[in-house]
């Protein structure tokens, strides 16, 4: 897939370039990005240029991971990453990160809302999953305002910095914005006649 950009009130999703490598590699010395996310620790440029020249492009040309430099509307510094993670025939992951001076202004939502609304649009996704390592409030709240439900915690649910950890997962359906799905969707709870 070619990528693409998506905006919103206040933001603009757009593929990355090589001029984001060091707002990227700035971004990443937050510890709380490398205490929560995947991404290398410590995180030096080389690990910035290889994530923004590399991994990010063939993501795209595989269709596997969707990865999206977010920005004001208006212009201004990178105030986050957010992306799609393939996680099997209809079924994507959202994962992000947030600039810590960016933080409380309710960006994270808005981008991830965007994210999920392309999802089911132009995906054809008909689940969309949410995980992070039990304890990352932050994320948790992003999720669940981003209309997540939360179903439980996996155990060993996720592999960071070499050590399987729990982590929480919710999930998002396209109904659960008011959209159609791909596939039609009969919940557990629902009875039908024999």
């Amino acid at each position: 897939m070619e990528p693409i950009t998506l905006t919103t009130g206040r933001l603009r999703l757009r593929p990355f370039t090589p001029d984001d490598v060091d707002a990227v590699h700035a971004a990443c010395q937050d510890p709380d990005i490398q205490r929560w996310t995947t991404v290398p620790s410590p995180y030096g440029r080389a690990d910035a240029e290889l994530f923004v020249t590399r991994l990010v492009p063939e993501g795209w040309r595989q269709d596997g991971e969707y990865a999206f430099a977010v920005e004001p509307l208006e212009g201004g510094p990178l105030v986050a990453a957010a992306g799609l993670h393939a996680r099997g025939p209809g079924v994507r992951e959202v994962g992000f990160w947030l600039v810590k001076e960016q933080r409380g202004h309710g960006y994270m939502t808005e981008a991830v809302g965007a994210l999920a609304h392309w999802a089911f649009t132009g995906l054809g996704v008909h689940r969309l999953l949410w995980r992070a390592e039990v304890g990352n409030g932050p994320s948790r709240a992003v999720a669940e305002r981003a209309g997540f439900t939360i179903e439980g915690v996996e155990r060993a649910g996720l592999v960071n910095k070499g050590t399987a950890r729990d982590s929480w997962l919710g999930s998002l359906l396209p109904s659960d914005l008011g959209l159609p799905s791909a596939l039609p969707y009969l919940p557990a709870n629902v009875r039908t006649e024999a």
